[in-house]
């Protein structure tokens, strides 16, 4: 993997959790209050129907409870915890709570990706954690036991999620927009139900809400995810976890321009924090093209077993046990000086041996 397509993959998987930090601002400022159910189904399932509509395949066999599994740890189970946490806790509590996501990648991957575990992986764990503490943590915060378990809930769906995708890959013949709309109509699916009864619809819907609503499915969800799931298959699954990291980082940023919100010393070097994590987790390209700093390696060359058939080689025939033969030279056959030097190499190669 060289160093630009590295950068490239990194920087435009980060686009996805960049948007998704944006939310915030769109739900506050574009939505009906009170509907954060309903805003995660709409966000999700029409994406969804619209990139299987296009796509016009269906999952086949194992695929089926495949995708529903994805579907539930990536968009259904994922966004309603989330919403949870964040009507339970303060936003930056939630943020916190959620930051511990790569960690359980890293523990999931251990299990399921038979990768292993490296000092900077969990160096990247401790400061990303310290840099969302410091970005959205407030002093007044109080916790709830409920919103902690939810956020924590959140955070292994989509940790779960992520090393899943990862394992399972992409069904032969499938492509992405396709495989993504699987994921967000079963996701929609299980979360509509959920939004009809706890929230119901909401009296009127204005252009504004019409609005936010095309933003969230348009760009929050059909692009954004799509280029969520070409990260986690471009990237190794812990690198793509800590890009997460960029959601809380946007919002902070996002906040400040649109919103008027200061930003203070410690959420500076917050910030900083964040980045140097995101940048310390992503892979390094190796001289022999596998990737390191927390990539899965490259297999390893298997070796032949040693009754596996040997090739015949390219210089000569072979008789009935296998073995090479060597041309025979009669008396009254005088090899040429090319066929000459043809052996004498022959003999070079035999004694370097």
């Amino acid at each position: 993997m060289s160093g630009h397509r590295v950068i490239g993959d990194s920087a435009l998987t980060a686009l996805a959790p960049a948007v998704w930090g944006s939310t915030y601002l769109v739900t506050t400022e574009l939505l009906p209050p009170d509907r954060p159910l309903l805003a995660a189904m709409i966000r999700a399932l029409p994406a969804g129907l619209v990139l299987v509509a296009f796509g016009r395949t269906l999952p086949r066999g194992a695929w089926w409870w495949r995708a529903l599994v994805l579907g539930v740890l990536n968009i259904g189970a994922f966004f309603y915890l989330l919403f949870v946490a964040a009507y339970h806790l303060p936003g930056g509590v939630a943020a916190l709570v959620m930051s511990v996501q790569p960690m359980i990648v890293l523990l999931l991957g251990v299990g399921l990706l038979r990768q292993r575990i490296r000092a900077v992986q969990v160096a990247s764990c401790a400061l990303g954690a310290l840099g969302v503490a410091l970005l959205v943590l407030q002093p007044q915060a109080a916790l709830d036991a409920v919103g902690v378990a939810a956020g924590l809930g959140g955070a292994l769906c989509m940790a779960a999620g992520i090393v899943f995708t990862k394992r399972w890959g992409r069904p032969e013949g499938v492509g992405l927009l396709t495989f993504t709309g699987w994921q967000l109509t079963f996701g929609g699916l299980v979360l509509l139900p959920v939004a009809l009864l706890a929230e119901g619809l909401p009296s009127e819907v204005t252009g504004e809400n019409v609005t936010g609503f095309l933003y969230l499915s348009v760009i929050g969800a059909l692009i954004a995810y799509a280029v969520w799931f070409r990260g986690i298959e471009r990237l190794p699954a812990l690198a793509v976890s800590f890009l997460a990291f960029a959601s809380p980082l946007a919002a902070t940023v996002l906040g400040y321009v649109f919103l008027g919100e200061s930003l203070s010393a410690a959420q500076l070097a917050g910030a900083a924090a964040v980045v140097a994590a995101v940048v310390m987790a992503q892979p390094r390209p190796s001289r022999r093209g596998g990737t390191r700093a927390g990539g899965t390696p490259p297999p390893a060359p298997q070796e032949a077993p040693a009754d596996a058939p040997r090739e015949a080689p390219a210089d000569g025939p072979q008789d009935a046990s296998g073995e090479a033969t060597r041309p025979s030279v009669t008396p009254h056959h005088r090899p040429s000086a090319d066929q000459g030097d043809l052996r004498g190499d022959r003999k070079l190669r035999t004694h370097s041996l």
